[in-house]
């Protein structure tokens, strides 16, 4: 479960810009937006995060954070070597920030247990690397790691809560790697629970969106079949059961991150009936872009509902009608589909689903540049919209709470 993300110094996002899923004092759509986490001391939390905001604010940047830092623990860049660079890129509208390290911290749960981890690092070396765990409420601090200039090399906290070979650990972690993942690499079990949730609890999927590989293998399962099946009928597509060939089944990390290893879709067949109830075939590339975008996406969400992961979307809108968007937000939202704490995260320019009052305020969040070209994060909560009476888009629309394109005259522009 995902309590709050923070990133400092990062592309666009210049000041520590914080998202944060804890739930706020209102008590609008408490029974169904909200539930409980079972790590002690830890507030209710949100089952969903709507970010608003015009082209080129910075929306997509905060999707990026999270991607980056996750590759970082457990994807391709945990496996750099020496002299390799490490994937992130520092405010550059800033002479300063330009040489300072991007910073990335992210507050979660898993079994039981509140954990809040964290990195700075440049493009050569991770500065600082922290981590605290917080088993009955108080922090246990179980990774401390900082560089010094002064000497060029790293000076390491006590760590004594740590369990294992730590000073292995510590010899072994290059200074483009984290510790948190050479020490797993390395067989720390007390570890592993922080890397497993990176690599397979927490799902970011940016515009490039899904190759429906991941749904086509799960059509092999009957139980995801009709889970998909049912999501294509209530969606009004017209289709009323799939068709797949055998040996397709790939896994999540195979087709969601490594996309460009997989065939088309050309072994997935639809079936329509006609009037008289006769079924027809046809090829999935017959149907329409909003069609199979929902098809690519069904797999994928059936999980993340039933295994209660954490989904990050880049522009959840594209090609789907707003009733489309709202009812897949929806599914986050009722507890007899979400039984496991599932949160998902999106950005999206879609303003009508602020008026399907399936939000509560502290799920909507804004993001616009300042004059400095910074990107700035806040939520809407800070405007105190009044529940129940407020039209949300009309008062964004009209510039209430910000987050608007500032557009010029267009014919101006254009005259010489």
């Amino acid at each position: 479960m995902l309590i709050e993300f923070s990133v400092e110094n990062f592309l666009s996002i210049r000041d520590k810009a914080t998202l944060s899923l804890v739930k706020g004092t209102g008590t609008e759509l408490f029974e169904t937006n909200t539930f409980e986490c079972s790590a002690p001391s830890t507030p209710s939390l949100l089952a969903s995060a709507a970010i608003y905001g015009p082209n080129g604010a910075g929306k997509t940047t905060i999707i990026k954070a999270i991607q980056v830092m996750r590759s970082i623990v457990c994807g391709t860049a945990s496996k750099n070597k020496p002299g390799e660079t490490i994937p992130v890129v520092p405010f550059r509208l800033d002479e300063i920030c330009v040489k300072l390290p991007t910073e990335f911290d992210i507050v979660f749960a898993v079994d039981g247990v509140r954990y809040q981890y964290g990195f700075s690092a440049t493009t050569e070396r991770v500065y600082d690397e922290w981590l605290f765990a917080y088993p009955k409420g108080r922090p246990r601090r179980l990774i401390e790691r900082s560089y010094s200039e002064e000497t060029g090399s790293y000076v390491w906290g006590s760590m004594d809560k740590l369990a294992g070979q730590k000073q292995v650990w510590q010899e072994s972690t290059r200074a483009n790697n984290l510790f948190l993942t050479t020490a797993v690499q390395l067989n720390s079990a007390e570890l592993h629970p922080i890397y497993e949730w990176f690599q397979k609890r927490l799902h970011i999927v940016g515009l490039q969106g899904w190759t429906g590989m991941f749904s086509v293998g799960a059509c092999e399962d009957e139980s995801s079949r009709k889970g998909i099946e049912k999501i294509l009928r209530l969606a009004d597509t017209g289709i009323e059961g799939i068709e797949v060939d055998a040996g397709h089944a790939y896994g999540w990390d195979e087709v969601i991150y490594n996309p460009e290893e997989f065939p088309s879709r050309k072994s997935l067949k639809t079936v329509h009936r006609t009037s008289s109830g006769q079924a027809v075939k046809f090829d999935f590339d017959d149907e329409s872009d909003g069609t199979r975008k929902l098809f690519d996406m069904a797999g994928p969400w059936l999980k993340v509902l039933r295994e209660g992961h954490v989904l990050v979307v880049d522009e959840l809108n594209d090609n789907l009608h707003s009733h489309m968007v709202g009812f897949l937000v929806q599914l986050f939202h009722d507890k007899r589909v979400n039984r496991k704490g599932a949160q998902l995260i999106f950005t999206t320019h879609d303003t009508s689903l602020l008026n399907q009052h399936i939000f509560r305020r502290d799920q909507i969040w804004l993001c616009e540049k300042d004059d400095t070209k910074a990107s700035v994060f806040y939520s809407l909560t800070e405007f105190s919209p009044r529940k129940g009476v407020e039209n949300i888009e009309r008062g964004y629309l009209v510039g209430r709470y910000g987050a608007l394109p500032h557009l010029q005259d267009l014919a101006d522009g254009l005259v010489d």
